[in-house]
């Protein structure tokens, strides 16, 4: 199970939970192992105390789910996360200025972004539902050329998530080096695995544990356990 463990980030955004929802969401994530747990900004310390010495990182989000935020909010909700033991940013770019043409801009936003993180690991959201090709590849060149880690789909509050075809748009558009995250529809093991065949590396899901029983289940079908 590790290995598929490994590439989820269990997410806890939805504006409506509660605080009792989102511990019980980082045990969850403890009890699996997956790579991280997304929560929101303001969850940030609490899942911080509750994962320490598990091997799960905690990651945030900045500008979510919009993009509109300023540049220097941006910064220091970054500063503020990673002063806090976040060690994923997953930021949205500003969609408006992209979708403007001002990618300049977009790539100036996502450096002051890089830059705050200090160490931690950026991932930036393109929200393809409301770009056209042409856009979710200016978005993700923008984002390696800001020094990001990671270009991710969407936010899962747009009209739309990851599909295969911008997947597979996403990874020919930047390095080797510079990492694919799907998020939004993400639920069950076969749309992983299927992502995962095409290079993605990293997956934000709800449904963690129905796609890690069902891997469980399969792997003990197959070792006649």
């Amino acid at each position: 199970m590790e290995s598929v463990a490994k590439m989820i980030d269990h997410s806890l955004l939805r504006p409506e939970l509660t605080l009792d929802e989102v511990r019980a969401g980082c045990e969850l994530a403890a009890r699996y192992d997956v790579a991280s747990v997304c929560v929101r900004p303001a969850d940030v310390t609490d899942a911080v105390a509750l994962l320490k010495g598990t091997g799960v990182l905690v990651g945030t989000v900045v500008g979510f789910p919009h993009g509109g935020t300023t540049t220097d909010g941006k910064v220091a909700e970054t500063r503020i996360a990673v002063a806090q033991g976040a060690a994923e940013i997953d930021m949205v770019l500003n969609i408006g200025w992209l979708r403007s043409g001002l990618e300049e801009g977009v790539e100036a936003d996502i450096r002051a972004v890089v830059e705050a993180a200090d160490n931690a690991t950026v991932k930036v959201i393109l929200e393809n539902a409301y770009l056209t090709d042409p856009q979710k590849i200016a978005g993700c060149e923008a984002a390696e050329r800001a020094g990001a880690h990671y270009v991710k789909t969407s936010t899962g509050f747009a009209p739309g998530g990851a599909t295969m075809e911008d997947l597979a748009l996403m990874r020919a558009a930047v390095s080797p080096h510079v990492k694919i995250k799907a998020a939004g529809g993400v639920r069950t093991l076969d749309i992983l695995l299927a992502m995962a065949a095409i290079g993605v590396t990293r997956f934000g899901a709800t449904a963690t544990a129905a796609i890690l029983d069902d891997q469980a289940r399969r792997s003990q079908a197959n070792t006649g356990g």
